[in-house]
């Protein structure tokens, strides 16, 4: 089978890795990839969301299957575009339509369907300049602190946590007046869930569902979950608190409905469902919906499946997922994420990275990467992504650290706590 993969990130590069495993992949494609990936597949400079160039290429290579990475092209309608066009009637696309991508494209979309659907999830109001009014009174009523969400997409930065209401207020008027863009021209003030965050990731094909494990990252950029917010330091998977009550609950409470949901309101969705999910106490409620599965998780949930990815992905794609068994390995895996030194502010890129090589019982992952002149050289601020397994998470945390310690860049930055929380909850990992 011919695939293209859309993306370039560590996500993509890991979901690439796991693809060429299977007997079924005649030749990968990856649009525009990076250097990881040219070690596997073969990289095309496509932007992700150039759907002509992308369509003029499926045509041209005959390629059998679109799996796609990132958010935006699903956001901006990739799967309907390419369904319009009578060339792609056999195409098998792996990931939402625009009727779907809409519980990532939209944060009070997201929030309707929960209230619709009986999914547990935090009191919210959607503000928009008009009712910018209303919107001050409802943050008075809730307790600190409080959340502000751009309702559209914002490259993972349009979200405000704030402990002061003034200031909250005064952010929101912010956020209504341009802040992030297009992004905020409408407001989620959602109340504050506390907790422990954990992300859950399924795949349906609009009938059925396969949850395909559980993970937690690392957001914020320094140790202790200090300082600004990034796309995530590293993570682990599976995650010890989620036990099989809890599973069950996600499942029963959150997952089904979610895919129910789905199909009650006449939404052909075919792809993969990220949860975001607080734990209370026991009870999972849902953070937020993305449409695809997230970075650095994919580095760790990925390399646990057992399953042939690309058989996965044509049942997910035909309608016939029920009839796939999904096996996971049940060991630990854990990631820790090497950035550029001013991430996730400004940062250098064309630096290069040595002593990735040399690495022994990991597996390398790259996300800002690319080739120039026969080198590997930095190219975003997540450079690469150190996955390892372990029988315990202190196993897999070491194997990563240690095979962190043989790569280099110049102001290579990364954190030495990943797991470290989960580790102080007591369990015996």
């Amino acid at each position: 089978m011919k695939v293209l993969l859309l993306g370039s990130g560590g996500r993509e590069h890991a979901l690439a890795w796991k693809m060429v495993q299977s007997p079924e992949l005649e030749k990968l494609y990856v649009a525009p990839g990076n250097a990881g990936t040219a070690d596997i597949a073969e990289n095309v400079n496509i932007p992700v969301t150039n759907f002509e160039a992308i369509a003029g290429f499926i045509a041209e290579k005959d390629i059998e299957m679109l799996v796609v990475g990132p958010e935006d092209p699903l956001v901006e309608g990739i799967r309907d575009f390419l369904q319009r066009d009578s060339r792609f009637g056999e195409l098998m696309i792996v990931g939402p339509g625009k009727d779907g991508a809409i519980l990532e494209g939209s944060k009070d979309f997201a929030k309707q369907f929960m209230k619709r659907h009986g999914i547990p999830t935090a009191a919210y109001m959607t503000v928009t300049p008009e009712n910018v009014s209303e919107g001050q009174r409802f943050l008075t009523t809730l307790q600190p602190p409080y959340v502000l969400k751009a309702d559209g997409l914002a490259a993972g930065k349009g979200v405000l946590i704030l402990h002061d209401l003034k200031e909250a207020q005064q952010e929101l008027e912010n956020m209504l007046g341009g802040k992030f863009g297009k992004a905020s021209s409408r407001v989620v003030i959602e109340e504050f869930l506390k907790g422990i965050e954990i992300s859950v990731f399924a795949i349906t094909d609009g009938k059925d569902y396969k949850i395909l494990g559980s993970a937690k990252d690392y957001k914020r950029i320094g140790e202790g979950d200090t300082g600004l917010n990034t796309g995530g330091m590293g993570a682990v998977s599976p995650v010890p608190f989620a036990d099989e009550v809890f599973n069950r609950k996600v499942e029963e409470k959150i997952v089904r409905p979610t895919v129910e949901g789905l199909k009650k309101d006449g939404i052909d969705y075919r792809g993969f469902i990220f949860f975001g999910l607080m734990n209370d106490n026991g009870e999972p409620a849902v953070i937020e919906y993305n449409v695809r599965m997230g970075d650095p998780e994919t580095e760790v949930v990925v390399p646990r499946l057992k399953t042939d990815l690309i058989q996965l992905f044509r049942a997910v794609a035909t309608g016939r997922l029920a009839e796939t068994a999904l096996a996971s390995d049940d060991r630990y895996c854990t990631t820790v994420m090497l950035v550029a030194g001013g991430y996730p502010g400004n940062y250098e890129k064309g630096n290069v990275i040595s002593g990735f090589e040399e690495i022994e019982d990991s597996i390398v992952f790259h996300a800002g990467t690319k080739l120039a002149d026969g080198q590997v050289v930095t190219n975003g601020g997540r450079v690469m992504a150190v996955s390892s397994f372990g029988r315990k998470m202190t196993e897999a945390l070491q194997r990563s650290y240690m095979n962190v310690a043989k790569i280099n860049f110049k102001d290579m930055n990364y954190r030495r706590d990943i797991g470290k929380d989960l580790l102080e909850l007591g369990a015996k990992h």
